[in-house]
């Protein structure tokens, strides 16, 4: 592959998951206009959210074989022009019951796009660039929470911001289209990165991993932290304006700094992460997470509860990339891949269930539940990671060693 191609690929990489992560951030604003304009009770939100997961594990569980079939080329613009067409029906959707299979739809396309931009940038780039790649995803739910604000502000409508975002995925599905042969020439980018790529070890069998006690409890680990992450995106905003009596404008914008510190915290730690090392960037997060969700609960003045959400973004930044690089200190190197696919798979399950379940407490209680929720689940999340560490090895599990 020549070096002109690789490049413009990366680009349209970086700019496919900037799109991947729009549609969370829009959907935390969105939500109490839309759920009003459906006449749908404030928990409604867990379905969409179980619709959404199912369309994603669905197509990341099955994406390799679909890649073999067609080329992950084609992959990733069907993917795209799939939730196009998810988001621009929302825009054009007359009932509630619509909404739930394209959000299906919409997970579908978004599990293809992230399994498949994970594995090109896995066999064909560096550690690096797979760095930069996850923070695009930060730049996404970022802006999504600001297109949807000025949607609200400028039309008074949610459909605006969905209009908008998947005109946008549109003209991104074309461009996939036309650079689609590129996307399976399956040589790496250049020698160099080929070289940071470890030897391959003979792996385990799914069954004798579904054996490994670590494997289920990583799993667990990251089914917490992706529903602490989602849950503070989806809820922030409600407690917000629903709550607090803060306006949607303002709302809207802490909503987004919630977003960006946690993309510039992302970025920031990778800076910093083989000189810290896992554990420290773990614990590290989940104490500034803990003292966030504190924060948010107290709120003794409205400035420091809105100061704790970009406190919350900055502490869940390096956790999500630190335990996937940790996963070789919790279990054997022929056991890491089918453990990896676990975690993903607990990730996915964590953040349809918990934000749904703080829903649910919130529906029952008010939402004024969501900070102790936060501050709870961040406990389970600290106890459980220890355990994890003061677990003995087995004799073939790596060493303690920074990123």
């Amino acid at each position: 592959m020549s070096r002109t191609p690789s490049v413009g690929l990366i680009a349209l990489a970086f700019i496919a998951f900037i799109s991947l992560g729009l549609p969370d951030g829009l959907l935390g604003v969105a939500w109490p206009s839309m759920r009003a304009d459906f006449g749908q009770p404030l928990d409604a939100l867990g379905l969409l959210l179980v619709s959404f997961t199912s369309g994603y594990l669905l197509s990341s569980f099955f994406s390799g074989a679909i890649v073999r079939a067609i080329g992950i080329g084609l992959l990733l613009a069907a993917s795209i022009a799939a939730t196009a067409i998810a988001l621009l029906g929302f825009t054009a959707a007359p009932a509630w019951w619509l909404i739930i299979p394209l959000s299906s739809l919409l997970g579908a396309g978004a599990g293809a796009i992230d399994a498949g931009l994970n594995n090109y940038v896995a066999a064909n780039h560096s550690d690096g660039v797979m760095q930069w790649l996850h923070a695009s995803f930060g730049v996404g739910v970022t802006l999504g929470p600001m297109i949807m604000t000025l949607g609200l502000t400028l039309g008074d409508s949610w459909r605006i911001g969905y209009w908008i975002v998947g005109g946008g995925q549109l003209a991104l599905a074309l461009c996939f289209l036309l650079t689609a042969r590129y996307w399976d020439k399956g040589k790496a980018a250049d020698a160099a990165e080929a070289k940071q790529r470890p030897a391959p070890v003979v792996e385990s069998t799914f069954r004798a991993t579904f054996g490994e006690l670590k494997a289920w409890l990583s799993m667990m680990l990251f089914f917490l932290y992706s529903g602490l992450e989602l849950t503070v995106g989806f809820w922030a905003f409600s407690l917000l304006t629903e709550s607090r009596e803060i306006t949607t404008e303002r709302a809207g914008f802490w909503v987004a700094v919630y977003w960006a510190m946690f993309t510039v915290g992302r970025a920031t730690a990778g800076l910093y992460a083989r000189r810290l090392g896992v554990d420290a960037m773990v614990y590290g997060g989940l104490t500034l997470a803990l003292l966030a969700a504190l924060l948010l609960w107290w709120n003794p003045l409205p400035w420091i509860g809105l100061a704790a959400l970009g406190l919350a973004g900055l502490a869940y930044a390096p956790i999500f990339p630190a335990m996937v690089s940790g996963t070789r200190m919790r279990v054997a190197p022929t056991h890491i891949t089918n453990t990896i696919g676990m975690q993903m798979s607990g990730a996915g399950l964590g953040a349809a269930v918990l934000p749904a379940l703080a829903g649910a407490i919130a529906a029952r209680t008010s939402l004024e539940a969501i900070s102790p929720f936060l501050a709870c689940v961040g406990l389970l999340l600290v106890g459980l990671y220890g355990l994890i560490r003061w677990l003995p090895d087995s004799p073939a599990e790596a060493p303690d060693q920074a990123p």
